[in-house]
């Protein structure tokens, strides 16, 4: 009998392919357009931090972290962060980020950012990030642009330009 049980562990580089194709289901062609992408592209999420979710072997959601920079400070991105469409709405994305953030937070990362839904991520600990503080390499909706402070008062340390962590 097979084993459905939920089960979150870190992503490998194994798993990208899994993972890409998940993106590709649930956002499309469409997803490479925007900045965050681009700002991704090429670049491996840190792998201490960035959690999947299986359900018997299946894969059925991924949350990664990428290593930023902002105003040459680092910093974290959090996305895409990706569910299969069946298993939305059953708390699964925020098990996902949950994982990544504490496990970020015990790290000692200061601040996590990321283009997305305010109403979900607000629930998660993210604020919207006030207007002309960060500039991205690319257009971004300021009204999605998302931050959660994983050491109190972090934002204050943090202004510029959003580029890869080197």
């Amino acid at each position: 009998m097979t084993d459905l049980s939920l089960d979150y562990a870190l992503q490998t580089a194994a798993d990208l392919p899994a993972i890409r194709k998940l993106e590709a289901r649930a956002f499309g062609p469409g997803r490479f357009a925007k900045t965050a992408y681009r700002l991704r592209e090429g670049v491996a999420p840190d792998w201490t931090l960035s959690y999947l979710a299986r359900i018997g072997g299946m894969l059925v959601g991924a949350n990664t972290l990428t290593r930023i920079a902002i105003g040459g400070a680092p910093a974290l991105l959090l996305g895409p962060l990706t569910v299969e469409e069946a298993f939305r709405t059953r708390g699964l994305g925020e098990a996902l980020a949950q994982k990544s953030l504490d496990t970020a937070r015990a790290a000692g990362h200061k601040l996590v950012i990321l283009v997305g839904d305010p109403p979900f991520y607000e629930r998660l600990g993210f604020s919207r990030t006030p207007f002309g503080r960060f500039q991205f390499p690319g257009p971004v909706d300021p009204a999605r642009l998302l931050h959660c402070e994983l050491q109190p008062g972090a934002l204050e340390d943090y202004r510029g330009a959003v580029t890869l962590f080197i």
